[in-house]
């Protein structure tokens, strides 16, 4: 079955290539959301002031990989402890963040959330918002599977 998870963790050029390696991920987009501007631009969302984070959109076979193995992954590969910051990266456009497209995402992502603290497996207390996923806009072409074009170039 074909479902679809959105993520924040910072620069969506460096956790996409991530999930582009993972059995079952069909496709991955790199896009904005949880803003207030409609059909933002990256210029726009650098500013910090639309509210929208970089997110990547993965598009996959539940079949093969499960949602709680992509949140996993998620939970692995960035620090869900720094509000508003990832690396070098700083602005609430770079927050840490599971936008939820049902109430079974919903679910898992808080009972695994809730696993990691109640266990100390970070340092500091986690700041990943569980929001509802809203509108996906897509980042520009020059954005989409940046690494890979990098790599060809």
């Amino acid at each position: 079955m074909t479902e679809k998870a959105t993520i924040a963790a910072g620069c969506f050029w460096c956790i996409e290539p991530i999930f582009t390696q993972l059995a079952g991920v069909i496709d991955t987009k790199v896009g904005y959301t949880g803003g207030h501007l409609d059909k933002p631009s990256y210029q726009a969302v650098c500013t910090g002031t639309t509210g929208h984070a970089e997110a990547i959109e993965i598009t996959y076979n539940s079949d093969k990989i499960s949602y709680e193995e992509l949140l996993t992954c998620f939970w692995k590969n960035h620090d869900p402890t720094t509000l508003n910051r990832q690396g070098p990266d700083i602005g609430s456009q770079y927050r840490s963040a599971i936008f939820y497209h049902n109430d079974t995402q919903k679910q898992t992502a808080q009972e695994l959330l809730d696993t990691l603290t109640k266990n100390n497996v970070f340092d500091q207390p986690i700041v990943t918002e569980i929001v509802p996923a809203n509108t996906f806009w897509l980042a520009e072409e020059y954005h989409q599977r940046y690494f890979d074009k990098r790599q060809k170039s």
